[in-house]
C-alpha cells in the first residue's frame, strides 16, 4: 500500500518495563529509510518511556548497509512488518537490522531475539530448544493441572456419597512432604487453559493416530462437576425446605472463573446459571469485580446483567446462595448469616472459621 508516494510498513515497539509502571500503548508515525512507519498497536510499553519513544529517522533497512538505531533507551526489539511480504527484526541494543530471510527462524539467533523481547517483560526466560518444545512444555503444565483437577473432582463426588470430607482428605494428605501436591475441587474448569489447551494436543495426537485417554477422561469429569454442583443444589433444597428448584431463587457468588481476577473466560457460573434457569430456578449473581457480564464466547444472552448488591436484605431475598468464586473482597460472614442456605464449592466459608447447618460443602 501506499502513502504519499511511500510504502507503509508497520513496527511494533517494545519499551524496557519498570516494576510498578502503568502501562499504556505507543502509537505514532516516523520515517524508516525512506518509507512512513506506523507504530502498531501490538506490544505494551510504559506509559513514562511513551514521550521518549519518538522513534529517528536515523536507520535504513539491510540493503542500504546502515545500522539502526530505533529509539531513545535501550534493550529494545521492534518487528517491522514491510511490504512485498518482507519482515525484519531490529535489535536496538546491538543496533542491527535483520531481514527475516536471513535468519534462521529456529536458531540462535531467532532465539537470541526472542530472549531479548522476553527478558524485558518477565522476570526469567526459560529457552528450550525449538518453539515446538516450548508449545508442549506449556500443555504438559496445563494438562498436569487438568488431570489432577478431573482427579480430586472425581474423590469429591464419591467422597460426598460416602459421607467423608474431600477438603479435610487433602488438607490432612498435603502434609506429607514428599511425593504430593495438594489439588482442589470445584465447581467446574474456566480460563483457557486447562478446559480448551490440552485439547490442542488431542488434535495434533491423532494426526499419529495416537488417542488421548487421559485428557479427554478429565475433560469428561471436568466438565460434569456444574451438573454435579446442581444436582447438590437442588438435594440441599430439598432436604431443608421440601421444595426443588422450580421457583427458586438462587445467588450465585462469584462470576470470574477464578478468585481476585474480573476474567469471565470460560467461566463455570454460566453453565450452572444454564443449567439452574432451565430447571426453572430465577437466578441472579454478585461478583465484586465483574458489575456487568461483559461480551462471552457462549451464552449471548447473559451479556449485560449486572451484579446484585450484597446487603443483609438481598441475601435474604434467595432460597439459596451458591459460591462459585471465593473472591476476598466478599463478605462470607454476612452471607453466612443472611441466607438460608449456602452452598459452598470452594471451601471458603470452611477457611475462614466459618460454620453452621445452613452451609453446604
Amino acid at each position: 500500500m501506499a502513502a504519499g508516494g511511500d510504502e507503509e510498513v508497520l513496527l511494533a515497539l517494545v519499551g524496557r518495563r519498570e516494576a510498578g509502571e502503568p502501562l499504556a500503548w505507543v502509537t505514532g508515525t516516523t520515517a524508516f529509510a525512506g518509507h512512513r512507519l506506523q507504530v502498531h498497536r501490538g506490544v505494551y510499553v510504559p506509559r513514562w518511556q511513551t514521550e521518549q519513544l519518538a522513534l529517528r529517522a536515523a536507520a535504513v533497512l539491510p540493503e542500504h548497509g546502515t545500522a539502526a538505531d530505533l529509539c531513545t533507551g535501550s534493550g529494545a526489539v521492534a518487528v517491522v512488518n514491510a511490504v512485498r511480504d518482507r519482515r525484519y527484526v531490529v535489535d536496538v541494543a546491538r543496533q542491527t537490522v535483520f531481514a527475516f530471510a536471513d535468519l534462521d527462524c529456529d536458531g540462535a539467533a531467532a532465539l537470541r531475539l526472542t530472549r531479548a523481547l522476553y527478558d524485558q517483560l518477565v522476570g526469567r526466560t526459560v529457552p528450550v530448544s525449538t518453539p515446538e518444545t516450548a508449545e508442549a512444555v506449556k500443555l504438559t503444565e496445563n494438562i498436569f493441572r487438568a488431570v489432577n483437577i478431573a482427579l480430586v473432582n472425581e474423590l469429591k463426588v464419591i467422597y460426598d456419597a460416602i459421607g467423608i470430607d474431600i477438603w479435610e482428605v487433602v488438607e490432612a494428605a498435603k502434609t506429607k512432604p514428599f511425593g504430593y501436591m495438594p489439588f482442589y475441587p470445584g465447581p467446574g474448569l474456566g480460563g483457557h487453559c486447562i478446559p480448551i489447551d490440552p485439547f490442542y494436543l488431542t488434535w495434533k495426537a491423532r494426526e499419529v493416530e495416537i488417542s488421548t485417554r487421559f485428557i479427554e477422561l478429565a475433560g469428561e469429569i471436568n466438565t460434569a462437576m456444574p451438573c454435579y454442583v446442581v444436582e447438590r443444589l437442588a438435594a440441599a433444597l430439598d432436604a431443608r425446605f421440601g421444595r426443588g428448584l422450580s421457583n427458586a431463587r438462587i445467588l450465585l457468588l462469584g462470576i470470574a472463573y477464578k478468585k481476585n481476577i474480573a476474567d469471565t473466560r470460560e467461566s463455570p457460573s454460566f453453565k450452572l446459571m444454564e443449567l439452574l434457569e432451565k430447571r426453572g430456578a430465577a437466578v441472579a449473581y454478585h461478583d465484586p469485580l465483574v458489575p456487568e457480564i461483559p461480551r462471552l464466547r457462549e451464552h449471548p444472552n447473559y451479556v449485560g446483567r449486572s451484579s446484585v448488591p450484597l446487603d443483609p436484605e438481598t441475601l435474604a431475598g434467595f432460597d439459596a446462595a451458591l459460591i462459585c468464586t471465593d473472591h476476598d473482597a466478599v463478605d462470607y460472614r454476612a452471607v453466612a448469616a443472611h441466607c438460608r442456605l449456602v452452598v459452598d464449592t470452594r471451601n471458603v466459608c470452611a477457611r475462614a472459621g466459618i460454620a453452621g447447618p445452613n452451609i453446604v460443602k
